[in-house]
This record gives structure tokens, sequence and C-alpha cells, in this order.
């Protein structure tokens, strides 16, 4: 891809999320109205500084097809640590006694979900994960930005190190990617997935692909495919 190209389409993606946030901000959806359905309940997990609300039309698209939709508000905008994350995301299931549930993340999203999936009361409850653009390996980008918060997914994190080491919940994950990442270059997101189903799309951006159609409809697929009751708890050692 030309340099040009890689730069227009970054820019791009930017103007996508900032126009999202202020969405976000201005006209926040109210997440009650994707409670019903008779389909696998889904948990939606946004990335780093990103508030729920950014995966509205990502939610609509899982509603429409079936599925009760619900999100984690005590995440915020999701600064935080992977592991602080991953038991707000335990407290969450608890709290709504959630069973069968399919995880759709975003980005740091899919890594708290992976880590989440460590935990016997997550482990229990949750079929799959489907991510989208996540940094299972974590991302080059990050090493040298100012922000601790974004730092903290740098390929030399120690969290992140442990994640990519733990392939338990690999046969459970369904890693969507972009054709072309800004913030995730290739390599980051497929070193550490040995096992999982990585499926490239035809699409550009990290946050563009979010509400393009054509990621709705993969992302109901994968978790069409994860239908059905629960799995057993994983019972060995941890």
């Amino acid at each position: 891809m030309k340099p040009g190209l890689r730069w227009r389409l970054r820019a791009r993606d930017y103007a996508w999320i900032v126009a999202a946030q202020l969405r976000a901000f201005t006209d926040p959806p109210d997440p009650a109205g994707w409670a019903a359905g008779d389909g696998a309940p889904v948990l939606l997990l946004p990335g780093i500084w990103e508030s729920w609300s950014v995966l509205r039309a990502l939610g609509d698209a899982l509603h429409t097809a079936g599925h009760p939709v619900h999100v984690v508000p005590a995440l915020r905008s999701n600064a935080g640590e992977l592991d602080a994350g991953a038991l707000l995301v335990r407290d969450r299931l608890l709290d709504l006694d959630l069973r069968g549930v399919v995880v759709v993340a975003h980005s740091k999203g899919g890594l708290i979900a992976k880590a989440a999936l460590a935990l016997p009361e997550v482990d229990a409850r949750v079929a799959g994960l489907v991510t989208v653009a996540t940094p299972f390996a974590g991302s080059s980008h990050a090493t040298w930005f100012p922000a601790r918060a974004v730092r903290r997914l740098s390929p030399r994190d120690p969290a992140i190190l442990r994640l990519a080491a733990d392939v338990r919940s690999h046969a459970r994950i369904v890693a969507l990617r972009p054709r072309f990442d800004p913030h995730v270059p290739r390599a980051a997101g497929a070193a550490a997935l040995a096992g999982a189903a990585e499926v490239e799309l035809p699409l550009d951006g990290h946050f563009v692909p979010l509400g393009d159609p054509g990621l709705h409809e993969a992302v109901v697929r994968a978790v069409a495919g994860f239908s059905g009751p629960p799995p057993a708890p994983d019972r060995r050692p941890r």
C-alpha cells in the first residue's frame, strides 16, 4: 500500500472515532433497548479510551439478529489495567446472571475478555469470544506512547506477555481483523493466537470498520457459530 494512501486511511480513521465519541457524548444510546432477544446473550466490550456507546451500530446489528446485548458501564473509558477490566467483566456477568454468553470486543476489549476467561466464574459462563482488531501480542506503536494507559499495550508489557502465553481459550476465539490497521501492525495481531480462528476482512482502519455493515455481518455470523450451551468449566490447575 502506498504511503499516501496509508495516511489518508489513518486520517479517515481518526475522523471516524472523533465523530463517534462526540455522538456518544451528545446522544448516548440506552442499552436497555437491547436487553430482549431469544439468541445467545452478547456482552460488548470497547477498546481503550472508548465508551461502549462507540459500538452502537454493532450493538444494533446484534440485537436486530435476535441477541440480547449487554454492556459493562463500569469500564468507563477503558483506560485501566487488563486484570482490573477482567474483574469488571466477571462482576457484570454475575450481576446479570448471564450464561452461554458470547463476548464481542473491539481492540483492547478483546484482551480484557481473554484475561477474563482465565477466571473460573467467567470461563463457565462464556461460550466464545469474537474480537475486532485486537492486538493479542500487543502493538509496537504503543511502546513509546506518552500515555501509560496505551503503553500497557506494548509487546514488552508483562501483562501482554503473560496473556499471549496463555493459549487455553484460543479454541473459543474468532479474531476478525481489517486488511490494514494503522494502530495494530499485522504481526502483533497474529503472533499469539495459535488455535484460534482468524479472519481478515476486506476493510481498512482500526475504528472505521465498526460502522461497516460488512463487519456487522461477520460478527453476527461468528456469534451464531457459538450458539448453544456454555462449555464445561476448565478444571485444570491455573
